[in-house]
C-alpha cells in the first residue's frame, strides 16, 4: 500500500505533535502522556511498515499497548499519592545490556535475511532497547531519559534516511525533550530525597 506524499506529510505531523505533547506531559508525571503517547505510536507504527522499518513498526504497537500499561500504573500511584520517581540498579542496566546485544545482533541476521529491512543492526538495537526504556518509563524510573536520548538520536538518522525527515525532526525534538525530563525527574528525585 501506498500513500500520497501529503498524506504522509500530514501524519508525520499529527504524529510528531503527539509525541511532543508525550514527552512533556510525561516529564510532568502526568498520566495523560499515554493516551498521547499511544495515538503517535500508532502513527508511525503504520509510516515505519511503510517505510520498511519493521522492527520500528512492530515497537510502535508494543508501545500502544504499553500505553494502556503505562495509564495504569501511574493512575494506580497518583492514587496513593504523588508517583514517585525512583532508579533501577546497575545490575538490571547491564543484565538488559546482556540480553538486548545478543537480541539484537539475532533479529537484525533475520531482518537481513528473510525481509527488505532497510538497517536491520540499527532498528534491531533501538527496537529492543527502547521496550526496556518504556518499560522504565512506565515504572517512572529516571534512567529511562538517558536511554531516551540515545535512542532518539539514532531514530533521526534512521527515520531521515528512509524519506521521513519530518518524523526524523520530532526524534531530534525528542532528544531535547528527554534531556528536558531527565533534568525535571533529577529534581524529583532530589525533593523526595529530602522529603524521606
Amino acid at each position: 500500500m501506498s500513500l500520497s506524499p501529503e498524506v504522509v506529510t500530514t501524519i508525520q505531523v499529527i504524529a510528531a505533535l503527539l509525541s511532543a505533547a508525550y514527552v512533556v506531559l510525561a516529564a510532568r508525571r502526568n498520566r495523560l502522556c499515554w493516551s498521547a503517547g499511544a495515538v503517535s505510536a500508532a502513527l508511525v507504527g503504520a509510516l515505519s511498515f511503510l517505510h520498511a522499518l519493521p522492527m520500528q513498526g512492530a515497537l510502535n504497537l508494543y508501545y500502544v499497548a504499553m500505553s494502556v500499561y503505562g495509564y495504569w500504573n501511574w493512575t494506580r500511584s497518583l492514587q496513593q499519592g504523588e508517583l514517585p520517581v525512583g532508579t533501577l540498579p546497575w545490575r538490571w542496566h547491564l543484565l538488559a545490556a546482556a540480553i538486548i546485544l545478543p537480541l539484537s545482533w539475532f533479529t537484525a541476521g533475520l531482518l537481513a535475511s528473510e525481509t527488505q529491512a532497510a538497517w536491520p543492526l540499527l532498528d534491531s538495537l533501538t527496537t529492543w532497547y527502547s521496550l526496556f526504556a518504556t518499560w522504565l518509563v512506565a515504572r517512572a524510573r529516571i534512567e529511562n531519559w538517558a536511554y531516551w536520548i540515545v535512542i532518539d538520536g539514532v531514530l533521526v538518522y534512521l527515520y531521515y534516511m528512509q524519506g521521513l525527515p519530518i518524523i526524523a525532526l520530532q526524534f531530534a525534538a525528542m532528544t531535547c525533550l528527554a534531556l528536558a525530563g531527565l533534568i525535571a525527574w533529577r529534581r524529583q528525585l532530589n525533593a523526595q530525597a529530602v522529603h524521606t
